[in-house]
């Protein structure tokens, strides 16, 4: 483990408006109130609604490690932009760095191990990555952008590092979020940390991950099996048309 925690000091925060965001998403509301945040297994993710705060999370602890906020390897900047700038929660948020984290942070600069995937963002990084000298050999710009992002990961990926992910199912098929699964569970067991905000019950899934559920309430943990993400899917895949003749009208029972 390189990361045991994440916590806001009070003191870092100093008079904050709790109406205003990010201050007002309920989970880092708690965060701010309640925390830390602790990692106890080697793969977390963090699972919720648009809008849960779960994103704002992983992007505030991506930070909190030294990552781009834009996202990318450790050491470097990939933002196209002349600075990347942190967002409010990332100014203040910190981690309780277990003796690992502590030496990666403090090392050189191109020795850290680690990386951030931002969906938003993932499509510029394998393009402008692709068939560079020192990232990969294939040529991930004559790929999909699920295969792209899976090539992106087996690379990056490669070795025990802090890696944070922000939604990376968004390009993947079934079968590929699959395939994200087991390469998950592997860097879990090879002493790597993996911290993934995610909408799929497939890649919550992963075997022996842990699971924070993000929502009105906070943040709490959970089992897969008690997750509303996994329920609602089991629902919809049961009588779709349950739910789409709310939405479309009679037409979707036929």
């Amino acid at each position: 483990m390189f990361v045991d925690g994440a916590y806001v000091s009070s003191g870092a925060v100093g008079s904050v408006q709790r109406s205003r965001w990010p201050w007002s998403v309920p989970a880092v509301a708690q965060l701010l109130d309640d925390g830390p945040l602790r990692f106890t297994a080697p793969v977390t993710f963090l699972v919720g609604d648009n809008g849960s705060g779960k994103s704002t999370l992983v992007e505030a602890i991506a930070e909190g490690f030294g990552l781009d906020s834009y996202g990318g390897k450790a050491g470097r900047k990939y933002s196209p932009h002349a600075e990347s700038t942190r967002t409010p929660l990332g100014e203040v948020l910190r981690l309780d760095l277990a003796p690992a984290g502590s030496r990666m942070v403090q090392g050189p600069r191109l020795q850290k191990k680690g990386f951030f995937l931002r969906a938003e963002t993932a499509f510029q990084l394998t393009e402008r990555l692709g068939g560079r000298a020192g990232y990969w050999d294939e040529d991930t710009t004559a790929m999909s952008h699920g295969e792209g992002f899976l090539t992106m990961f087996r690379t990056m990926m490669a070795e025990p590092g802090f890696y944070v992910m922000d939604e990376p199912e968004s390009a993947l098929s079934f079968a590929a979020s699959l395939q994200l699964v087991a390469l998950m569970h592997e860097l879990g067991g090879s002493g790597a940390q993996v911290v993934c905000a995610t909408h799929s019950p497939i890649l919550a899934s992963t075997p022996g991950a842990d699971i924070v559920e993000v929502g009105e309430w906070g943040f709490r943990r959970s089992s897969w099996s008690e997750l509303e993400l996994v329920d609602n899917w089991r629902r919809y895949l049961d009588t779709p048309q349950a739910y789409l003749r709310h939405l479309i009208g009679e037409q979707a029972q036929t």
